[in-house]
């Protein structure tokens, strides 16, 4: 008779899911349904972590001067990545990663034909949580997220705010005094995380808009690094360089990039300009620790509910270290401190390409300076070796494939009444387990059809600026610094064959430098 009740209760309990599930996904398919009714109660939990403008060096763990205890924590837990790539810039990235597809196959900010991440864990039985920074086309509540707070647009005051954030789809109305938006990104995070539903796994994604220009933190925070960037940017790279070999990242046979031309030495500056840059890197450099201080907030509220040991920590970038310099003349003029919530200050590109050590380029390029982040893994129960250092490549779109995989749940081939296209990624979870991974597919970079690559497996070909094409071996040159177009004839050809043809299919929008730059005025 127990027997009987029990089994009745399990048959009703998963009706009721599943109602529940068709209720809000009137559109899904029922084999979706049934595949999301029975999964394990220990799967984990999904945190993703990503900032904005961070460069590959920004975090002590990858060789910074700048504090980040709480993130280095993570990673001597945990792993580090030296060859994952991000798509170099805001909105691709974003595409990309809650697709797991290339950014053109989604028509980037408008995700057409695809389903979110968090759509998926939604069917998979996960509640979806988000905050910080959005940048898409619709809204998160919309692409499948329960809970939201923050910002729908790509940059915001860090003080004030804009018109565009919300907590859910409702205007939310800055206060006019007490906030920053690092602090109150964490905070809805961990709210939200103290009213969910304790019987399902959660996926939480926090999208800081941090350390995105404008510069702005705290004066303790900033006056905290001031004078610590006295010797400039050469010095800075030159140490963050000797770190990033005394950690293990790099090895002898790595060369660093040289400061291009268009960087001046810092000796040639004036003390005038010396003082106000120094100020600038200060200022960065306080964001970032802002940000480490609330992934702290953050992982002591997940040990407090005994959730750490089960939950798998990602943390990333969403392109390296930004080139544009674009503070505003009224800032200049009135020497607005940078914790003045009217002030908008820039860094200049010298700090851009200190910030990338040792790589080339920048956010947007898709040398490594553009493209390659910081990732770092923590999952105690599912990580085998705390502290290991990985240099086997990943993509944005493993990310999706990784979480399908440990939430035990397929890849819908429809959603809403719309074909779903193929994820391009593979799981990271052999990586987690110490094992090598199958060697991922070729993997796609684009920034508006004018800067370009292409990478498989050991070769890499890229462009910049609607220039030609350049080739490398990534394991034998990191750094990009030897060019084999020329001395490999075969190898480019093939190269660019396979690039021609997979721009083709993933729906590659050519463009000239004359509309690009129209559309840039």
């Amino acid at each position: 008779m127990t027997q009987r009740i029990c089994r009745n209760s399990l048959v009703l309990g998963l009706f009721l899911n599943a109602a529940t599930l068709l209720n809000a996904h009137s559109n899904v398919d029922s084999d979706q349904l049934s595949n999301a009714k029975e999964r394990p109660a220990d799967r984990p939990n999904l945190v993703l972590i990503m900032v904005d403008d961070l460069g590959f060096s920004d975090l002590g763990c990858y060789g910074s001067e700048i504090e980040t205890p709480n993130i280095d924590r993570l990673a001597q837990n945990g792993m580090r990545f030296t060859q994952f790539y991000n798509c170099a810039k805001c909105e691709t990235t974003r595409a990309t990663l809650l697709s797991g597809r290339f950014h053109p196959e989604v028509k980037k900010t408008e995700l057409k034909g695809c389903v979110t991440i968090a759509e998926a864990m939604k069917l998979a039985g996960y509640e979806t949580i988000m905050t910080g920074k959005w940048h898409l086309a619709n809204d998160p509540i919309a692409r499948g997220f329960d809970r939201y707070f923050g910002h729908l647009s790509g940059a915001t005051n860090y003080f004030t705010g804009d018109n565009s954030f919300r907590l859910g789809t409702e205007k939310f109305n800055v206060p006019s005094s007490g906030f920053y938006t690092t602090d109150a990104n964490t905070d809805y995070a961990v709210k939200f995380l103290g009213e969910r539903n304790g019987n399902k796994p959660f996926f939480l994604y926090v999208a800081y808009n941090a350390p995105h220009y404008p510069l702005q933190a705290p004066k303790e925070d900033v006056l905290k690094y001031r004078g610590r960037y006295k010797s400039g940017w050469d010095k800075l790279r030159e140490d963050r360089f000797k770190r990033q070999r005394e950690l293990g990242l790099f090895d002898e046979s790595v060369t660093q990039a040289p400061r291009p031309n268009d960087v001046p030495a810092w000796n040639s500056l004036s003390d005038q300009d010396r003082d106000r840059q120094e100020l600038m890197m200060a200022t960065f450099a306080a964001m970032i620790d802002r940000v480490d201080q609330n992934v702290g907030k953050l992982v002591k509220h997940l040990e407090s509910q005994h959730q750490l040991e089960n939950t798998l920590i990602l943390f990333l970038s969403d392109n390296g270290a930004c080139p544009f310099q674009r503070t505003k003349k009224e800032t200049l003029e009135k020497k607005l401190d940078p914790w003045n919530p009217k002030s908008y200050w820039v860094y200049d590109k010298g700090w851009a390409h200190a910030c990338n050590t040792p790589f080339r380029e920048y956010k947007q390029n898709q040398h490594e300076g553009g493209i390659c982040t910081p990732l770092i893994a923590h999952w105690p129960q599912g990580i085998m070796q705390a502290g290991s250092i990985t240099r086997q490549p990943g993509h944005l779109v493993d990310i999706m494939a990784t979480y399908l995989d440990l939430a035990e749940f397929a890849h819908p081939q429809n959603y809403a009444g719309q074909a779903v296209g193929p994820l391009r990624g593979k799981s990271l979870k052999p990586i987690f387990d110490g094992e090598q991974r199958e060697q991922p597919g070729p993997t796609y970079f684009s920034f508006r059809g004018k800067n370009n690559a292409l990478r498989v497996g050991e070769w890499k070909l890229v462009n910049k600026n609607f220039g030609d094409f350049e080739l490398y071996n990534i394991l034998q040159d990191r750094t990009e610094l030897n060019d084999l177009a020329a001395t490999n004839p075969s190898k480019f050809q093939e190269m660019k064959a396979h690039w021609d043809r997979l721009a083709k299919e993933v729906g590659q929008v050519d463009r000239s430098r004359k509309a690009d730059q129209k559309e840039n005025k």
